[in-house]
């Protein structure tokens, strides 16, 4: 099992990054669902930001817009997870350039649809 960060978790349930925090847990994953102002997710302890995540990250799944990613690029390079994984709509070609000079690894892929197939 992972440590999994949630990036763009949402406490609306018909959002994709709320079905990834419910589906993670369910799965066994350790979960950080990353939201500015909600406080809990399907009972998981959200976190301001990537910086109030108290543990190392083995992924990260991204749930944000490229143009936020722009803006979180050094947060997210400095918790340095083993992977990351863009979501559709979260695909950023300069955020994945630096972090594969990193030596992280970087799938463009669904989180849900990985789970479902059993290649998270």
């Amino acid at each position: 099992m992972y440590t999994v960060a949630v990036l763009g978790a949402s406490p609306k349930e018909d959002r994709y990054s709320n079905k990834a925090v419910f589906k993670l847990a369910q799965r066994g994953h350790t979960v950080f669902p990353i939201h500015p102002t909600a406080e809990q997710i399907h009972g998981q302890k959200c976190y301001q930001n990537l910086a109030t995540v108290p543990t190392e990250i083995h992924t990260l799944t991204l749930y944000v817009g490229t143009d936020k990613l722009a803006q979180l690029q050094n947060e997210i390079l400095q918790l340095h997870p083993k992977r990351i994984i863009m979501n559709p709509g979260a695909e950023n070609d300069e955020l994945e350039a630096a972090a594969q000079a990193q030596l992280i690894e970087v799938i463009r892929g669904c989180t849900l649809v990985m789970l479902r197939l059993g290649q998270f």
